[in-house]
């Protein structure tokens, strides 16, 4: 049961994060480090920090199957695969990425497992 519930508020956070990006893009420039360029830098934001977060976030709790939990894990941990090699890669272990690492990795590991 406490399982359930951590996926739950998984897939939750997953749209505030979403809803932030989309009503306050320029908010997120702090700590992504995303310099919006204009309109059209300030639209990717709101579309894919922010809109495609919602959706990733409010399908599991619309679809109710492990399976889509899941999916949303993975997605988690391969972007914290892909944020550990850039952090090598582009030197750039910064707080802002460490924290945002050691986040994608508890919220993939909580959304793997099977309820």
């Amino acid at each position: 049961m406490v399982l359930v519930v951590l996926k739950v508020i998984a897939a939750a956070l997953t749209i505030v994060t979403g809803l932030v990006s989309l009503v306050r893009p320029r908010s997120v420039t702090g700590f992504t480090g995303l310099q919006p360029v204009g309109g059209r830098g300030v639209t990717e934001i709101r579309a894919v920090l922010g809109g495609f977060f919602i959706g990733l976030g409010a399908a599991p709790l619309i679809l109710s199957a492990d399976a889509v939990y899941q999916a949303l894990g993975i997605g988690y941990l391969v972007v914290a695969l892909t944020r550990a090699v850039g952090m090598i890669i582009d030197r750039s272990a910064i707080r802002s990425n460490w924290i945002s690492l050691a986040t994608e990795i508890v919220l993939g590991v909580v959304l793997v497992l099977p309820a």
